[in-house]
């Protein structure tokens, strides 16, 4: 994932589309995984195995976390930036504009390499969903994700275990793949649904480890053990590959 912190050679002002739309981002731009035409799809795939491993924590057998969720749309590309206007700019100059233009406002801007893309929308295809532990202070809190490309939704483990399809999502993903030919650039843009319960920093970590675990091939073992063989799946080996303390 590229970062924002490389010098701005394109004004992030001339990415904005609409800035009403821009500046009102929090009422509609996040993304639920139950868009419609994916919804039938979704509720036809099940939850992953019985989980001998966590069975105590109580996970619901329910299609997705997401499908208790009104369907809401994401926001189309040319809605934030004026597509027409930077397509002759070079990916880095818009790559680092996207990231200016998301910095200290409740969402995150990235971008990753369209090879990258591929595979991460290939291996979602087969392993929709992963465990992620969140360091926060003396111990950490588990984020339940869900892949389900162009769109990774996350929420709380804990809210999931209490609330199943109900649970509220904390932070929405979105990858828009308009450049993926002609930049070989896909961008990506999270929405922070709950400050209250993630931080832009936190949520930034979130799917940048989100996607070290489907890309790099030693991790994405971990993703195929949760999703395919649930009974030799160990939290453990989790927190061993970020260098976290069994706690």
């Amino acid at each position: 994932m590229r970062r924002a912190s490389r010098i701005i050679t394109l004004p992030a002002s001339i990415l904005i589309g609409h800035s009403s739309s821009a500046g009102a981002v929090h009422n509609h731009s996040f993304t639920s995984l139950t868009l419609l035409q994916n919804r039938r799809n979704s509720q036809q795939q099940s939850f992953p195995g019985d989980f001998l491993k966590w069975g105590s924590l109580g996970f619901f057998r329910a299609s997705s976390f997401a499908t208790g969720f009104n369907p809401l749309k994401a926001k189309p590309l040319d809605s934030i930036i004026d597509v027409e206007r930077v397509k002759d700019r070079s990916a880095e100059d818009i790559a680092s504009a996207w990231d200016d233009f998301h910095l200290g406002r409740g969402h995150i801007g990235a971008s990753m390499k369209a090879k990258l893309y591929n595979l991460l929308e290939h291996r979602a295809v087969d392993c929709r969903y992963f465990v992620i532990p969140l360091w926060r202070g003396n111990g950490y809190t588990t984020m339940f994700a869900q892949v389900q490309m162009p769109h990774m939704i996350f929420t709380g483990l804990e809210d999931y275990k209490a609330r199943g399809t109900q649970a509220s999502p904390y932070f929405a993903v979105t990858y828009y793949n308009e450049f993926a030919e002609s930049k070989d650039m896909v961008l990506i843009r999270g929405d922070v649904v709950l400050p209250s319960k993630l931080t832009d920093s936190e949520a930034k970590w979130l799917v940048e480890t989100t996607q070290s675990f489907y890309l790099n091939d030693m991790r994405y073992k971990l993703v195929e053990r949760f999703n395919k063989q649930t009974h030799d799946f160990e939290f453990k080996d989790v927190l061993q590959a970020l260098e976290m303390p069994n706690l």
